[in-house]
């Protein structure tokens, strides 16, 4: 009988970060758009979790590489990664989401390269 897929790994800020920034991981942020555009981590692709949950596939970039799924709290975020876990994704959720990243005194930034907040 085949093994059910296993549940997606979790990961601090701190450390999503550090994965991201180092090229080997790729933050993903699945809240909605007025959110991401209201600040989001540097460098983070935006696709909305309701866009996973459709079927709609991630960017090439991050083809190959973990993705760190982030959302507001880490709930939605979690759902997403279980989402990618059963399409084979190596992916690990970011604790506590954006708020455990402003906490942490993570940049937030706008796409336009502002300084962003929480919404």
């Amino acid at each position: 009988m085949p093994q059910p897929p296993s549940a997606p790994g979790q990961t601090s800020p701190a450390r999503a970060r550090e994965l991201a920034r180092a090229g080997t991981a790729v933050l993903l942020d699945v809240r909605e758009a007025a959110e991401f555009s209201a600040g989001h981590a540097p460098g983070a692709l935006h696709l909305p979790l309701i866009a996973l949950a459709a079927g709609v596939e991630l960017p090439p970039v991050a083809t190959g590489r973990t993705v760190l799924a982030i959302c507001r709290s880490g709930n939605r975020s979690r759902r997403a990664a279980e989402l990618l876990a059963a399409r084979g994704v190596e992916v690990l959720n970011v604790t506590g989401g954006m708020g455990g990243w402003a906490q942490a005194g993570l940049p937030i930034t706008t796409p336009d390269g502002g300084t962003g907040h929480l919404i």
